[in-house]
């Protein structure tokens, strides 16, 4: 995908809604600059582009019961194209894996893993992911504490 080109205020539109995106379209156009229908319409050209993917809610793990975190260094057996698509489309039936990266280096893919307890996550590993078809190895590790969790990408709001 070619880089969009954007102007202050689309890049201001996508700070503010990246750090709110519960921000009503009057307080997005006031921080903006702009009267509120072309900021909508600016909004709704950035979701046409694709720039803005999707408007989620940030929920507690804890809160709801999945206390354990954990990234797994994934291993296959064969690298073939077929091989790595038919290990994602596994994983995407799986809740328990909130994200997936597939990487260049020792480890084919890098997974976050959440779990209600270790016990869970240990019936998971076992009876699952190191069970899949293809998979040779799994490295786990577990994650103690949480210093820096911000999503999306800078944005540069200068001109």
């Amino acid at each position: 995908m070619a880089r969009a080109k954007l102007d202050r205020i689309d890049r201001r539109i996508l700070s503010d809604l990246q750090s709110n995106g519960r921000m009503t379209n009057v307080e997005l156009a006031e921080r903006a600059g702009i009267s509120a229908p072309p900021c909508l319409r600016r909004v709704r050209a950035l979701e046409r582009a694709g720039i803005i993917k999707g408007y989620h809610a940030e929920l507690s793990p804890e809160a709801l019961g999945y206390s354990v975190s954990v990234f797994a260094l994934v291993g296959l057996n064969s690298q073939a194209e077929a091989d790595l698509k038919s290990f994602e489309e596994l994983i995407e039936k799986w809740d328990e894996v909130r994200e997936c990266h597939m990487l260049a280096g020792e480890a084919d893919f890098l997974l976050k893993i959440v779990a209600e307890t270790w016990d869970e996550y240990q019936k998971f590993l076992t009876t699952r992911l190191t069970s899949a078809p293809n998979v040779s190895h799994v490295k786990s590790m577990m994650v103690f504490r949480t210093a820096k969790q911000v999503p999306g990408v800078p944005i540069s709001t200068e001109a």
